[in-house]
């Protein structure tokens, strides 16, 4: 089977073979690799006078360019993050519920019990409104980074350096 040159497959050995080269955002130069650099142009780097750079796939997942939900993927856009923190803005709209009982209360103690009516008399005297502490009610976690990554198996990328030069018809 003949590949086209600038064509991209999955090898699972450890190096690339005759013709082909590792997508691993290294720079050749444009005067030994002039068809491939006619396909790729900079788009993956390089200064486009005496090199440019094949696609970086390492720890990276290929993506089809186009548009999706108002979203514009064009070719050679990287984007992504290995690890995310999370902020409030990202989470959606949501409640905490507080679980309490009108029964009454059948012991002194908070400890593995809900908030309930006192068995007898007030739990509570009449008083003045006051703020509660920051740290009694409010966001809590550490806005550490978490991993972002589903499960995987690591395998290379390879691009062909020589081949059939692919028309446009």
């Amino acid at each position: 089977m003949d590949n086209f040159i600038g064509e991209i497959r999955l090898a699972g050995f450890g190096f690339p073979p005759k013709g082909w080269a590792l997508c691993n955002g290294q720079l050749l130069p444009v005067n030994q690799n002039q068809a491939l650099f006619s396909l790729l142009g900079t788009a993956y780097g390089g200064n486009g006078i005496t090199t440019f750079g094949l696609p970086n796939l390492q720890t990276r997942v290929p993506l089809g360019m186009g548009q999706q939900g108002g979203v514009n993927y064009p070719w050679g856009q990287a984007g992504g993050e290995a690890a995310h923190a999370l902020t409030t803005a990202e989470m959606p709209a949501h409640t905490h519920a507080l679980t309490g009982s009108a029964g009454g209360a059948t012991a002194l103690g908070p400890a593995n019990n809900l908030l309930a009516t006192p068995a007898a008399g007030a739990l509570y005297g009449t008083g003045t409104d006051v703020s509660l502490a920051s740290s009694s009610v409010g966001p809590s976690g550490s806005g550490q980074p978490h991993q972002n990554m589903p499960p995987y198996l690591v395998i290379n990328y390879i691009i062909a350096l020589v081949g059939i030069y692919p028309s446009r018809s």
